[in-house]
């Protein structure tokens, strides 16, 4: 291949000058092809259902919050123990 064509979903070779290896992509194809792409991939093949938005699964919200709030704090101690160290190093104590 050279940087003249490009393959298509399908396997299909097509010249970037206008033509194709088993006839020509016209636009209306292009269009339907996006279609069915962005109604296909907006989910995911792993969930079987919407999830329910009124009653939210409270422990992940809790573990997910919990987790956060054990990183910021994480942060602050760090931050304050290298600012300390600076502070010595360089004689501002």
């Amino acid at each position: 291949m050279d940087f003249k064509t490009v393959v298509d979903l399908p396997g299909r070779v097509i010249d970037r000058c206008g033509g194709s290896s088993r006839g020509e992509m016209t636009l209306s194809v292009l269009l339907s092809r996006a279609g069915l792409v962005s109604r296909v991939g907006s989910r995911s093949m792993f969930t079987s259902s919407k999830p329910d938005t009124a009653n939210p699964n409270w422990l992940r919200v809790g573990l997910s919050f919990g987790t956060s709030a054990f990183l910021w704090g994480l942060l602050f101690k760090q931050h304050s123990t290298y600012m300390h160290e600076y502070k010595v190093r360089n004689g501002l104590v």
